[in-house]
């Protein structure tokens, strides 16, 4: 029988040279040459006043360079990293043998502020500098993540308001059963039941009033571009609640522009919004310094609107937006519907009902005049209004009468919701109505060109990976932080390491 050598995994004492443990061509070695040589940390510096006095503090390079490590090994707690600087080689190397405490590194995060925007600038400039920007695209997308705050917290001032005045309703009746019950019988109750009530009075007492605290700490509503009035978060009222394709989720919208060469974060930005339209143009506009005359913008359907079409016409920009329906005009999209994930056949085998038809405008017969229509009852529909149009093209507008559509008893397959809607309205469009060409239109046929069609690949195949690093590798599946602004220095961080990566990759240091 062969005989091997035992590897030994158990505690052993071996000296270890810290300063050879960062090796040329990694991810650590790029971080140290970019923060050593590169950046420009005198405001951060500048923040500490201890000379007079006082311990000494951790250097902010230091500092840096251990969040930016622990980042990029998917350790996004402040715990975890200090464990790391504790136990781990590697970031003993790093860090010099320091290891911060983990509330000393919560608060240099959350006390970066502007100046992480300068880090992530000098970070680009290296990538300039070494020829990994091509300024030929800009791909443009975003991904929501949940954030530190509660989703159960959510909803309006008057919602506040009612849950606050319910909470302390709840407590008045608790306090008059429990005096009611001492003067009946003042011995006869149970102690158990008695602290557990009175743990659920001070709980409530406490939430009520925090929600009237919040309450005047806040005396509006928040709004929307718009004037809209938009939820409100009593954890972090610049978080929003974002519906996904995975469910509804309290967070940010991490947005990232992304260069198509070697696929470089140009631009990162987070926002406590769902809705994508209102941050294509700031996301364009932080971009235009590393913009070159050529350089184009490819965003998804997410980011369309006849609003930001026109901004970008009027602004020069040659841009590549995608429509919602582009993937319908597109072939190399027919088959998609067999790739996406079918029901278990053996779940459930019985017959699945199927949708009652409902009438539609060709079961209507329009008059030679088009002064009227007729239904499948065999009664008349009358043109509601005048002359309107809908995306462009031409429409005429019909409306059927009470007397004639509440008794009808063809209701359940003309209406929708018979339960609620009184009569039935039909469209008949005409076509196109002559005038100008919206810009939606246009961007429809720059879409549907084969030019459009190789942009909307590049798109794909710039920014979805880093989305899949990011989230994938660096485990980056929440935001830690509350604001804003502290959510915005977090994403940028992450940010930072994958263009770092990239240095590590293609860059050769002098």
């Amino acid at each position: 029988m062969p005989r091997f050598k035992t590897p030994e995994t158990g505690l052993k004492l071996i000296p270890v040279d810290l300063a050879r443990q960062v090796l040329p061509g990694t991810f650590e070695f790029a971080l140290v040459h970019l923060i050593d040589h590169d950046f420009d940390l005198t405001a951060l510096r500048a923040r500490t006043q201890n000379d007079a006095g006082g311990a000494p503090a951790f250097d902010p390079a230091v500092m840096l360079k251990i969040v930016l490590l622990g980042y990029s090994r998917g350790l996004i707690s402040s715990r975890a990293i200090e464990r790391a600087c504790r136990e781990n080689v590697l970031f003993m190397a790093v860090s010099g043998d320091l290891a911060p405490h983990f509330t000393t590194i919560a608060a240099f995060i959350r006390e970066l502020g502007e100046d992480v925007s300068r880090l992530f600038a000098a970070v680009l400039t290296v990538c300039d500098r070494q020829g990994l920007i091509g300024r030929e695209l800009f791909a443009i997308d975003g991904v929501k993540l949940p954030s530190n705050a509660a989703k159960s917290r959510s909803g309006k001032r008057e919602d506040f308001e009612r849950q606050a005045a319910r909470m302390e309703a709840a407590v008045q009746r608790m306090i008059a059963r429990h005096q009611e019950e001492d003067a009946q019988s003042p011995a006869q109750h149970d102690s158990r039941t008695r602290e557990r009530e009175a743990r659920s009075r001070a709980r409530m007492e406490h939430e009520a009033a925090q929600c009237r605290e919040w309450l005047a700490r806040n005396p509006r509503d928040r709004k929307g571009p718009s004037g809209g009035v938009r939820l409100s978060n009593r954890t972090d009222n610049e978080s929003a609640k974002i519906a996904t394709d995975k469910g509804v989720l309290q967070g940010y919208c991490a947005v990232a522009a992304v260069d198509a060469t070697h696929q470089v974060v140009v631009e990162a930005q987070a926002h406590g919004t769902g809705s994508e339209q209102e941050l294509l143009i700031p996301v364009v506009e932080a971009c235009q310094p590393l913009c070159a005359p050529q350089t184009a913008i490819c965003a998804d359907a997410g980011y369309h609107s006849e609003a930001n079409l026109r901004w970008l016409v009027e602004a020069q920009i040659p841009a590549w937006i995608c429509d919602k329906g582009y993937r319908q005009r597109d072939p190399r999209y027919a088959g998609q519907a067999r790739h996406k994930a079918q029901p278990d056949p053996l779940h459930d085998k019985r017959a699945k009902p199927k949708k009652a038809r409902r009438f539609t405008p060709a079961d209507f017969t329009q008059s030679e005049d088009a002064s009227h229509c007729v239904c499948p009852a065999g009664k008349h529909l009358y043109r509601s209004g005048g002359e309107c149009t809908i995306h462009g093209y031409a429409v005429t507008k019909y409306a059927g009468a009470q007397r004639d559509c509440g008794p009808c008893a063809l209701r359940t397959q003309c209406l929708r919701k018979p339960e609620k809607t009184p009569v039935r309205q039909v469209h008949f469009f005409r076509g196109k109505r002559e005038g100008p060409v919206s810009h939606t239109e246009q961007m429809k046929l720059r879409i549907d060109s084969e030019q459009g069609r190789r942009m909307i690949a590049a798109r794909f195949a710039s920014v979805e990976p880093v989305f899949g690093n990011l989230r994938g590798n660096k485990h980056l599946n929440r935001f830690t932080l509350r604001g804003k602004n502290k959510v915005d220095t977090q994403w940028k961080l992450y940010c930072m390491v994958h263009n770092i990566e990239k240095l590590a990759h293609h860059a050769h240091w002098e």
